[in-house]
């Protein structure tokens, strides 16, 4: 992120923002508003002259300061200096600035750190409206149970190396996350009856358990019935987005820390 907007230079390549340099674009602002750190403000200035410092650079009008402090709910703080800010506050402001030149796509760093549940449910609905309006909203979290819930496609990152590159549901479909264990008298019988493209079955020889990837377990359900083979066990494995991301991650782990109970991961690189 910090090197899209050019305070961070990489050891090769470019990074091109709609076919130029970031820095090169006349109003920068309004081709990406970030938030990389929240407190990155002049601790003696107000929210509202902030905000107004930064339009002026861009010549973008003062309704549009008031328009952004409405939107990020920071209108009865907004007289007040910013340096007393707490987290949750500064993270609004943060997103305010981002915000202000209204442009087409917009990068946050960690948005939701600081909030209370109000404001974690407030910054959910203010992403999912920005994508539905049109714009890219790129954000960068180790919170996947958010992400769960906004997030359309997913770039994962350990340790400098890109691990994936996909869509949530991918991800999770190939921790196994749509895979339905079956318990049945004549495993081979079923195996011929489910068999199909992009259908994958897996089980030991002689069990009679089968765990299939592919189809639903209403699906393999209504064939076996359909076939006459009785079925002890029909269960759907829920895999959670957490716990691909841990999969997919285990080998990117940065800091372990060990418990009484065995290790436990503290941070991960993402």
């Amino acid at each position: 992120m910090r090197m899209v907007i050019g305070l961070d230079a990489p050891t090769s390549g470019t990074v091109r923002v709609n076919g130029r340099r970031y820095d090169r674009h006349s109003a920068p602002l309004q081709e990406v508003g970030a938030l990389l750190e929240a407190k990155s403000i002049h601790p003696g200035r107000s929210a509202f002259d902030h905000l107004l410092a930064q339009a002026h650079t861009h010549g973008i009008p003062r309704r549009r300061v008031a328009e952004v402090i409405e939107l990020t709910g920071l209108q009865s703080v907004a007289k007040k200096r910013a340096g007393g800010f707490s987290l949750g506050m500064g993270q609004r402001l943060g997103i305010a600035a981002a915000l202000l030149g209204d442009p087409a796509t917009v990068m946050l760093d960690e948005p939701v750190n600081g909030l209370d549940p109000e404001g974690v449910l407030w910054i959910r609905n203010l992403l999912t409206g920005l994508a539905a309006d049109g714009r890219t909203v790129f954000v960068s979290s180790h919170l996947m149970s958010e992400m769960a819930l906004v997030a359309e496609h997913l770039v994962v990152v350990g340790r400098g190396r890109l691990l994936a590159d996909t869509t949530v549901q991918d991800l999770v479909r190939e921790a196994g996350g749509d895979t339905v264990k079956v318990a049945t008298a004549d495993p081979a019988r079923l195996r011929e009856i489910l068999a199909g493209p992009g259908v994958e079955i897996t089980g030991q020889a002689g069990s009679e358990e089968l765990h299939v990837t592919g189809l639903s377990a209403r699906a393999i359900g209504l064939k076996a019935a359909e076939h006459g083979v009785a079925l002890f066990e029909l269960t759907s494995r829920t895999v959670s987005l957490e716990q691909a991301f841990m999969d997919l991650t285990r080998d990117a782990v940065e800091y372990h820390g060990t418990t009484t109970t065995g290790t436990e991961t503290l941070g991960r690189a993402a």
